[in-house]
């Protein structure tokens, strides 16, 4: 990573951090009782390749759903060798969302199960999309988006993107609604996102001071009960209405999230960290092999072997002295003491890691 592109990601951390604590509406923090989706699935069939599809000895599935649809079209294919490529077998996933109604459609995301090389212009055939409970809840059909392209020939092969994957926008429709009746609802629990017991407070006392009254009532960390009778509106959808804009300052735990493949580290605001000293320095081991060839004078008796020969080398990296970093009263002086050791983002990775094995780092440590 260049320290241009470390510089942003500190300065995205910082803008994250600053965020952190302001103002945040309800309806960005809880979820309200109820009012969720409910995620499809389907196994259908793409046609319309062009010879991008199974190779249906690889893939025999793709051959029995084949048979099975163009039975169901009035096509006897029984014994039948069906070998086409230009069909593939896929997995079909949707999210049916709340109060969905018959007739509305919703996007959904093909994907290739096969050894398909591509999706790019194919077709979903009439696709069931079954709930957890097994019912059918949308049906799915149209042509299908690939977001990617590959081309090959004889000796190489081009892929951008992932071709064996795409989505068909409004691409499904809904035949059955989940059965819900918010409207009967006496009470309704605002479910926190990230459960704490502060925020879930603030919450109570948000909602409390904007009725004038006693409203909602805390349950647990991660739960506010809204007495939907006590707010005097005419349904929990009212209610929910008024509620779901209320200005929120959220609290979270002080939490440091490292992600490794892309070297990229994030701190919040609140992390804190305890007078330490840290020291940083590399060791490298080199091992080089160069094999000399031993072979006999010209008609002479013997014969050629290879004589191993390796050199080892250590070299000690001058690294980094020793450096103190006072106990950190803010996420600026943290980022400032780090940086002044001059290492780089992989190697700030370990001084990490090591400062909260010391016990010196007052937050929670993520590694990804």
């Amino acid at each position: 990573m260049t320290p241009r592109i470390w510089i942003a990601v500190l300065a995205l951390a910082l803008v994250w951090a600053s965020s952190a604590s302001a103002s945040v509406r309800l309806k960005d923090l809880v979820e309200f009782d109820g009012v969720r989706g409910n995620d499809l699935l389907g196994y259908g069939l793409v046609v319309g390749l062009d010879g991008t599809g199974d190779g249906v000895r690889n893939a025999p599935f793709t051959e029995d759903i084949m048979a099975t649809i163009l039975e169901r079209l009035g096509v006897n294919v029984t014994g039948e060798q069906i070998r086409p490529r230009n069909v593939a077998a896929v997995i079909v996933t949707g999210s049916l969302p709340p109060f969905a109604r018959a007739g509305s459609r919703i996007d959904v995301t093909v994907s290739a199960i096969g050894d398909a090389s591509s999706l790019l212009g194919g077709t979903l055939v009439m696709t069931p999309l079954n709930g957890a409970d097994g019912q059918i809840y949308a049906v799915a059909q149209g042509s299908v988006l690939a977001g990617g392209i590959a081309a090959e020939g004889e000796a190489a092969r081009v892929v951008q993107g992932v071709p064996t994957a795409g989505m068909i926008p409004m691409g499904a429709r809904v035949e059955r609604e989940v059965d819900f009746d918010l409207s009967s609802l006496g009470r309704v629990r605002l479910a926190l996102r990230a459960p704490d017991f502060s925020t879930a407070a603030r919450i109570e006392s948000v909602v409390n001071a904007h009725y004038g009254r006693q409203v909602a009532v805390m349950l647990d960390a991660g739960t506010v009960a809204v007495d939907i009778a006590a707010t005097g509106a005419q349904s929990p959808a009212h209610a929910l209405s008024r509620i779901e804009n209320l200005a929120v300052t959220p609290q979270s735990r002080a939490r440091v999230v490292v992600d490794q493949r892309s070297g990229t580290i994030v701190m919040g605001e609140d992390v804190r960290i305890s007078r330490v000293a840290v020291a940083q320095g590399g060791l490298t081991l080199r091992v080089t092999e160069e094999p000399l060839v031993v072979q006999p004078n010209p008609f002479a008796e013997g014969e050629t072997v290879v004589v191993p020969r390796t050199e080892a080398e250590i070299e000690q990296a001058p690294g980094t002295q020793m450096a103190e970093l006072s106990g950190g009263t803010s996420l600026s002086e943290i980022v400032a003491g780090l940086n002044a050791l001059g290492v780089s983002p992989r190697e700030m990775i370990d001084i990490l890691s090591s400062i909260n094995s010391a016990g010196a780092l007052h937050a929670e440590l993520i590694v990804r």
